[in-house]
């Protein structure tokens, strides 16, 4: 669930994975994920997604509560404030 539709989510998705915005990228795409001279991203509904072996670093400790949790937005469940990061990811990327 996104409130400003998933749009948005997926503009965000493609640039998490693209090797010439970041460093690291934190997400692996299979599709089109557009070029470096501005060549648009496949549609959502050509492309599949995973997450990086780094991204999984910073997710690694999650589930031995190590940061705070707070509850979602309908208090269904509880989702952490921060992640649990082995890296520094905002400096590398």
């Amino acid at each position: 669930y996104h409130p400003h539709g998933d749009s948005s989510v997926y503009e965000a998705l493609v640039r998490m994975c693209q090797e010439w915005k970041s460093n690291y990228p934190l997400i692996e795409m299979h599709g089109k994920k557009g070029s470096i001279d501005e060549d648009p991203a496949a549609a959502m509904r050509y492309t599949e997604s995973r997450l990086e072996i780094i991204s999984e670093l910073m997710l690694k400790d999650l589930d031995r509560n190590v940061v705070p949790l707070a509850p979602n937005f309908d208090d269904s469940e509880y989702e952490p404030i921060v992640l649990p990061s082995l890296f520094p990811n905002l400096l590398i990327n």
